[in-house]
C-alpha cells in the first residue's frame, strides 16, 4: 500500500502514524534508534507491507500490469489501490478526506526533525500540492506516477499504466475493496490497531 493507506491504517496514535509514514526510509534494525511508539509504526508499516506482498487479491491486480512493468507491477499496485481508496474515502473512514489529509500534515510537521533526511526533502512539496488527496482524480494519479518515474528506478511508462487501469477499472477497484475488507480485519485483529474512525460496514 502506498501513503494514504499506511496513514489510514495507523489508528489514532501520532507517533505509529509517523512510524508509519517514513518507514521505507528506516532500513534494518535503524528502527531500533527511535522512541517506541515511533518504532511501533515503522513495524506495522513492514507488517502491512509484507500482508499485502503475500495476499492473493493484490497479486491478482499485479498482473495487469506485469507484462508492461514486471518487477514494478507491485509499486503501480500500491499506488492504484491508493487511488482507489481516496475515490471511496467515505467508504472507510467517518472523517473527510480533506479533514484527514490536513491532520495528517499537521503530525508530521510537528514530529519533522525525528523523520529521515529523504522525508524531510520530499514532505514539503507533498503538503504544498496536497497530493494524498490528489490520488482520488486519475490526473493525480498520473502526476503522482510521474514523480515516482523522476526520483525513482519505476520505468518511465504512466501513460501505458493509465490505459491499463482504465481499461480493466472495474475489476480492479472490486478486487481492491476485497482486500481492503481482508487487511483492516488483519489490523484490527491481529496488529490490535483501533480504527475509530473506521465505517462501520452493515
Amino acid at each position: 500500500m502506498n501513503f494514504l493507506a499506511h496513514l489510514f491504517l495507523s489508528g489514532e496514535s501520532e507517533k505509529i502514524m509517523v512510524g508509519n509514514f517514513m518507514a521505507d526510509y528506516v532500513k534494518g534494525r535503524k528502527h531500533e534508534n527511535y522512541k517506541v511508539e515511533i518504532q511501533h509504526g515503522i513495524l506495522l508499516h513492514r507488517s502491512i507491507d509484507s500482508y499485502t506482498d503475500t495476499h492473493p487479491i493484490v497479486s491478482q491486480s499485479g498482473q495487469y500490469f506485469r507484462e508492461v512493468y514486471r518487477k514494478y507491477s507491485s509499486v503501480i499496485t500500491d499506488l492504484i489501490y491508493d487511488h482507489f481508496l481516496a475515490k471511496n474515502w467515505e467508504m472507510y473512514h467517518t472523517q473527510p478526506l480533506p479533514l484527514f489529509v490536513s491532520r495528517c500534515h499537521e503530525v508530521l510537521v510537528k514530529n519533522y526533525l525525528v523523520l529521515p533526511r529523504q522525508v524531510k526533502m520530499f514532505l514539503p512539496f507533498l503538503i504544498k500540492s496536497r497530493r494524498l488527496e490528489t490520488y482520488a482524480e486519475i490526473e493525480g494519479l498520473r502526476t503522482a506516477l510521474n514523480i515516482m518515474v523522476r526520483y525513482t528506478s519505476l520505468p518511465e511508462k504512466t501513460d501505458l499504466a493509465i490505459d491499463i487501469l482504465l481499461e480493466n477499472y472495474d475489476a480492479l477497484e472490486s478486487e481492491f475493496h476485497s482486500f481492503m475488507k481482508d487487511l483492516i480485519a488483519y489490523i484490527v485483529n491481529e496488529k490490535e490497531i483501533e480504527l475509530k474512525h473506521l465505517v462501520k460496514k452493515a
